[in-house]
């Protein structure tokens, strides 16, 4: 590689920190390319990305980004993970690596919050943005029935109910 290509690696690498909301660095131990190919491809569905990159050049590339802390993870044979989505690289990354022992997940960062390993697994663990959404919509869109069949009730069922809260704080 020479000095052109590592530059536009590096300003490659930039671009992509400035407009990702997540980095997931994780170090390869051995993945045969099947396997490799299998983590891109998930990696790919989620919506992310997954690139090996030289540790030197990812350095160069997180500097004046808000990722800046995340250059102690950068050491051995690392791979970077990113997506736009929270949730989507890390829960692809972390699924993959229940799979496999040939992956190891070092830590990451959502903007300028530095995360383990363990903090890379509690936010795959967490709804995507598209599961918030939906339930979001879901709920917005519930049906009004609950309060029509309240209003519509018979007095005797809300006295009932109004009975059963005033003995329940008499208690």
């Amino acid at each position: 590689m020479d000095r052109s290509q590592k530059a536009e690696s590096v300003a490659q690498l930039n671009a992509t920190f400035s407009e990702v909301g997540l980095v997931v660095i994780t170090r390869n131990l051995g993945m045969s390319v099947a396997q490799s190919t299998a983590l891109r491809g998930k990696v790919r569905e989620a919506g992310a990305t997954y690139k090996v990159a030289k540790n030197r050049l990812a350095k160069l590339a997180i500097a004046d980004t808000q990722y800046e802390g995340i250059g102690e993870f950068l050491t051995g044979p690392t791979a970077i993970a990113t997506s736009v989505d929270p949730v989507a690289a890390a829960k692809a990354v972390v699924d993959f690596a229940k799979t496999t022992d040939k992956i190891e997940i070092v830590g990451g960062a959502m903007g300028s919050q530095v995360l383990n390993a363990e903090g890379v697994k509690a936010l795959a663990a967490m709804p995507s943005l598209d599961e918030l959404r939906a339930k979001l919509v879901g709920l917005v869109q519930a049906p009004a029935t609950k309060i029509a069949q309240l209003t519509t009730a018979p007095a005797a069922k809300l006295a009932r109910v109004f009975g059963a809260y005033a003995a329940k704080d008499a208690a």
